[in-house]
Protein backbone atom coordinates (compact mmCIF):
# COMPACT_ATOMS: atom_id res chain seq x y z
CA UNK A 1 0.00 0.00 0.00
CA UNK A 2 1.24 2.96 -0.77
CA UNK A 3 2.01 5.53 1.92
CA UNK A 4 1.38 9.10 1.17
CA UNK A 5 3.79 11.45 1.91
CA UNK A 6 2.37 14.81 3.54
CA UNK A 7 4.49 18.09 1.86
CA UNK A 8 5.94 20.48 4.69
CA UNK A 9 5.92 24.13 4.27
CA UNK A 10 8.73 26.41 3.82
CA UNK A 11 8.96 27.16 7.51
CA UNK A 12 9.51 24.12 8.77
CA UNK A 13 13.26 24.40 6.77
CA UNK A 14 13.71 27.00 8.21
CA UNK A 15 15.68 27.78 11.98
CA UNK A 16 14.32 31.03 12.83
CA UNK A 17 11.12 30.72 15.53
CA UNK A 18 10.68 34.48 15.24
CA UNK A 19 11.63 38.48 15.23
CA UNK A 20 11.36 40.20 17.66
CA UNK A 21 13.14 43.88 18.94
CA UNK A 22 16.01 43.16 16.11
CA UNK A 23 16.59 39.64 17.77
CA UNK A 24 16.21 36.50 15.31
CA UNK A 25 14.93 33.80 17.52
CA UNK A 26 15.94 30.48 16.88
CA UNK A 27 13.73 27.48 17.30
CA UNK A 28 16.41 26.17 19.80
CA UNK A 29 16.55 29.57 21.67
CA UNK A 30 19.74 31.13 20.56
CA UNK A 31 19.72 34.38 19.42
CA UNK A 32 21.39 36.71 16.59
CA UNK A 33 22.06 40.08 15.71
CA UNK A 34 22.40 40.90 12.52
CA UNK A 35 25.05 44.13 11.69
CA UNK A 36 25.22 45.92 8.59
CA UNK A 37 28.47 46.79 7.50
CA UNK A 38 29.93 48.95 4.78
CA UNK A 39 33.01 48.00 2.67
CA UNK A 40 36.14 49.37 1.77
CA UNK A 41 38.45 49.38 -1.51
CA UNK A 42 41.15 47.24 -0.15
CA UNK A 43 43.53 47.72 -2.99
CA UNK A 44 43.06 51.55 -3.15
CA UNK A 45 45.14 51.62 -0.09
CA UNK A 46 48.74 52.20 -0.07
CA UNK A 47 50.50 49.47 1.42
CA UNK A 48 51.05 51.30 4.59
CA UNK A 49 46.86 51.67 5.21
CA UNK A 50 46.35 48.07 4.31
CA UNK A 51 48.58 46.39 6.91
CA UNK A 52 47.29 48.94 9.20
CA UNK A 53 43.97 47.40 8.39
CA UNK A 54 45.04 44.05 8.64
CA UNK A 55 46.67 44.05 12.01
CA UNK A 56 43.85 46.15 13.03
CA UNK A 57 41.44 43.50 12.12
CA UNK A 58 43.42 40.76 13.58
CA UNK A 59 43.45 42.45 16.56
CA UNK A 60 39.86 43.18 16.47
CA UNK A 61 39.35 39.62 16.33
CA UNK A 62 41.86 38.38 19.27
CA UNK A 63 39.34 40.87 21.75
CA UNK A 64 36.39 38.98 20.77
CA UNK A 65 35.64 35.83 23.08
CA UNK A 66 32.65 34.51 21.26
CA UNK A 67 32.80 33.81 17.45
CA UNK A 68 31.06 35.62 14.75
CA UNK A 69 29.95 34.75 11.06
CA UNK A 70 30.83 37.07 8.08
CA UNK A 71 28.28 37.37 5.51
CA UNK A 72 28.65 38.52 1.71
CA UNK A 73 25.30 38.49 -0.01
CA UNK A 74 25.57 39.03 -3.61
CA UNK A 75 23.17 39.44 -5.97
CA UNK A 76 22.14 40.73 -9.26
CA UNK A 77 20.96 43.74 -9.79
CA UNK A 78 17.94 44.56 -11.67
CA UNK A 79 17.86 48.17 -13.07
CA UNK A 80 14.91 47.56 -14.49
CA UNK A 81 13.26 50.24 -12.51
CA UNK A 82 16.59 52.56 -13.09
CA UNK A 83 15.81 52.21 -17.26
CA UNK A 84 11.95 52.63 -16.45
CA UNK A 85 13.14 56.11 -14.79
CA UNK A 86 15.07 57.30 -17.91
CA UNK A 87 12.44 56.59 -20.16
CA UNK A 88 10.10 58.53 -18.81
CA UNK A 89 12.87 61.34 -18.49
CA UNK A 90 13.17 60.95 -22.40
CA UNK A 91 9.86 61.75 -22.73
CA UNK A 92 9.12 65.21 -21.17
CA UNK A 93 12.26 66.15 -22.66
CA UNK A 94 11.92 68.86 -24.98
CA UNK A 95 15.29 69.44 -26.39
CA UNK A 96 15.68 66.40 -28.98
CA UNK A 97 19.73 66.29 -28.81
CA UNK A 98 19.00 65.42 -24.78
CA UNK A 99 16.41 62.49 -26.29
CA UNK A 100 18.61 61.18 -28.72
CA UNK A 101 21.48 60.96 -25.92
CA UNK A 102 18.73 59.49 -23.09
CA UNK A 103 17.90 56.86 -25.71
CA UNK A 104 21.37 56.04 -27.10
CA UNK A 105 22.15 55.53 -23.01
CA UNK A 106 18.77 53.50 -22.45
CA UNK A 107 19.99 51.28 -25.38
CA UNK A 108 23.61 51.01 -24.41
CA UNK A 109 22.69 49.69 -20.44
CA UNK A 110 20.20 47.63 -21.64
CA UNK A 111 23.13 45.90 -24.06
CA UNK A 112 25.95 46.14 -21.84
CA UNK A 113 23.40 44.67 -18.93
CA UNK A 114 22.17 41.62 -21.34
CA UNK A 115 26.01 40.44 -22.12
CA UNK A 116 27.28 41.66 -18.45
CA UNK A 117 25.90 40.07 -15.09
CA UNK A 118 26.03 43.11 -13.13
CA UNK A 119 26.57 42.61 -8.83
CA UNK A 120 25.64 43.94 -5.87
CA UNK A 121 27.19 42.97 -2.64
CA UNK A 122 26.00 43.73 0.29
CA UNK A 123 28.10 42.86 3.81
CA UNK A 124 27.01 41.50 7.02
CA UNK A 125 28.01 40.45 10.55
CA UNK A 126 26.23 37.47 12.89
CA UNK A 127 26.62 38.00 16.58
CA UNK A 128 25.41 35.19 18.11
CA UNK A 129 23.86 34.07 21.44
CA UNK A 130 23.81 30.66 22.34
CA UNK A 131 21.88 28.83 25.50
CA UNK A 132 24.86 27.36 27.85
CA UNK A 133 25.22 23.64 27.65
CA UNK A 134 25.78 21.67 30.25
CA UNK A 135 27.88 18.50 29.33
CA UNK A 136 26.81 14.84 30.97
CA UNK A 137 28.91 14.87 33.64
CA UNK A 138 28.02 18.53 34.97
CA UNK A 139 24.50 18.12 34.33
CA UNK A 140 24.22 15.54 37.63
CA UNK A 141 25.69 17.64 40.04
CA UNK A 142 23.69 20.98 38.94
CA UNK A 143 20.57 18.42 38.98
CA UNK A 144 21.23 17.76 42.51
CA UNK A 145 21.95 21.30 43.42
CA UNK A 146 18.20 21.54 42.37
CA UNK A 147 17.06 19.03 44.08
CA UNK A 148 15.75 17.21 41.16
CA UNK A 149 16.54 14.25 39.40
CA UNK A 150 19.89 13.95 36.51
CA UNK A 151 18.88 12.86 32.90
CA UNK A 152 20.55 11.27 30.06
CA UNK A 153 22.30 13.57 27.50
CA UNK A 154 22.99 16.78 27.88
CA UNK A 155 20.67 20.24 29.24
CA UNK A 156 20.82 23.73 28.63
CA UNK A 157 21.04 26.06 32.05
CA UNK A 158 17.91 28.27 32.45
CA UNK A 159 17.75 31.93 31.33
CA UNK A 160 15.18 34.14 30.58
CA UNK A 161 14.77 35.84 27.38
CA UNK A 162 15.77 39.04 28.58
CA UNK A 163 18.82 37.99 30.12
CA UNK A 164 19.79 36.57 26.87
CA UNK A 165 19.12 39.66 25.01
CA UNK A 166 21.18 41.21 27.59
CA UNK A 167 24.09 38.84 26.78
CA UNK A 168 23.83 39.56 23.23
CA UNK A 169 23.52 43.36 23.47
CA UNK A 170 26.86 43.39 25.39
CA UNK A 171 28.42 41.35 22.94
CA UNK A 172 26.84 43.63 19.77
CA UNK A 173 28.33 46.59 21.43
CA UNK A 174 31.58 45.26 21.10
CA UNK A 175 31.48 44.13 17.88
CA UNK A 176 30.33 47.99 16.94
CA UNK A 177 33.08 49.92 18.41
CA UNK A 178 35.85 47.18 17.01
CA UNK A 179 34.17 47.85 13.64
CA UNK A 180 34.02 51.34 13.84
CA UNK A 181 37.99 51.66 14.88
CA UNK A 182 38.55 49.82 11.79
CA UNK A 183 36.78 53.10 10.05
CA UNK A 184 34.07 50.95 9.24
CA UNK A 185 30.45 51.69 9.38
CA UNK A 186 27.83 49.16 10.46
CA UNK A 187 24.54 49.27 11.89
CA UNK A 188 21.99 47.04 13.39
CA UNK A 189 19.05 45.76 11.83
CA UNK A 190 15.51 45.83 12.84
CA UNK A 191 12.61 44.05 12.61
CA UNK A 192 11.31 45.14 9.34
CA UNK A 193 15.18 45.27 7.56
CA UNK A 194 16.07 41.67 9.09
CA UNK A 195 12.21 40.10 7.16
CA UNK A 196 13.70 41.77 4.33
CA UNK A 197 16.69 40.32 4.34
CA UNK A 198 15.81 36.82 5.17
CA UNK A 199 12.68 37.20 2.21
CA UNK A 200 15.95 38.02 -0.54
CA UNK A 201 17.64 35.32 1.04
CA UNK A 202 15.05 32.74 0.65
CA UNK A 203 13.65 33.79 -2.85
CA UNK A 204 17.02 34.37 -4.46
CA UNK A 205 15.00 34.16 -7.81
CA UNK A 206 12.75 37.19 -6.69
CA UNK A 207 13.22 40.71 -8.40
CA UNK A 208 14.40 43.29 -7.01
CA UNK A 209 16.62 46.39 -8.21
CA UNK A 210 18.26 46.47 -4.49
CA UNK A 211 17.63 45.22 -0.72
CA UNK A 212 16.03 48.88 0.86
CA UNK A 213 17.86 48.09 3.69
CA UNK A 214 21.00 48.93 2.01
CA UNK A 215 19.45 52.50 0.00
CA UNK A 216 18.25 52.97 3.82
CA UNK A 217 21.37 52.94 5.69
CA UNK A 218 23.69 54.08 3.50
CA UNK A 219 22.42 56.59 1.05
Amino acid sequence: MAIKQQSKSTQQFVDIKEIKDGVVILKNGSLRRVLMVSGINFELKSEEEQNAIIYGYQDFLNSLDFSIQVVIHSRRLNIDAYLEKLKERMEIETNELLRNQIDEYIQFVSSFVAENEIMTKTFFVIIPYDIIQIPKGGQKVLQLVKSGTPSAGRSSIDQSLEEKIRQLDQRTDQVLQGLTQLGLRAVVLNDEELIELFYNLYNPSAKKKELEIAKNNYE
